[in-house]
């Protein structure tokens, strides 16, 4: 059972038997505050502030392992590969490079897109492989637009949907989007967030079901 927690902008913390992940820890020019979370991974997707905010996360145990490129790695037990994206459409001439992270964790394939900026090719695509729980920018801004977001997950065709780098209450000036424009895309007019989210490999949508979105609360 893996259980996850959205920390707000495009920080999630996902914790399993084997470890506790943090994806792209902010620090305060985001105007909201992560606090303190602990963890043993932390993946950085880019090296902008407001996505790689290491010293912010305390380690559950010795030390935090930063992951911050392409690559495999296992991490006692936990399996992520990093794969190669552009944080632009001009093939990284602008905003460089973005690191799209495939995480193993309790039996579930979570894949964390950073500040994907285009779609994808159809390399990215084989790296990334298959996706249970697929966390997705949709604000635009400096990411793909709410709808190139809804083109991307039916690129990756994911069983889960949870959007994030939207914007939120409380949240800086980021000329992001707000969320309803993306669930607008969609075609969802009526949702409940949630506060936290634990999902197994039994709990996920079958083969052959409509891919599900849900949205999470920011606890922040």
């Amino acid at each position: 059972m893996a259980d996850i927690q959205y920390l707000g902008h495009s920080c999630f913390r996902l914790r399993g038997r084997d470890g506790i992940v943090i994806t792209d820890p902010y620090d305060r020019s985001v105007g909201l505050d992560l606090g303190r979370p602990t963890a043993h991974i932390v993946t950085v997707s880019h090296h902008h502030p407001d996505h790689d905010n290491v010293a912010a996360v305390r380690p559950a145990r010795d030390r935090v392992m930063v992951i911050d490129g392409p690559g495999e790695y296992e991490v006692g037990g936990v399996l992520i590969t990093g794969v190669r994206t552009f944080h632009d459409k001009q093939k990284g001439a602008e905003l460089g490079r973005n690191t799209v992270y495939v995480i193993h964790l309790d039996d579930i394939v979570f894949c964390h897109l950073g500040d994907l900026a285009h779609e994808l090719t159809a390399q990215q695509l084989e790296e990334i492989g298959s996706v249970d729980v697929l966390f997705v920018p949709v604000g635009g801004g400096e990411t793909i637009s709410p709808a190139e977001a809804a083109s991307v997950i039916s690129q990756i065709e994911p069983r889960i949907v949870i959007p994030m780098h939207y914007a939120i209450d409380g949240q800086s000036a980021m000329n992001l989007a707000p969320l309803d424009k993306f669930l607008h895309e969609l075609g969802i007019k009526e949702y409940t967030p949630e506060e936290r989210l634990s999902l197994s490999a039994s709990n996920l949508p079958g083969d052959g079901e409509q891919t599900r979105i849900i949205v999470m609360r920011p606890a922040v």
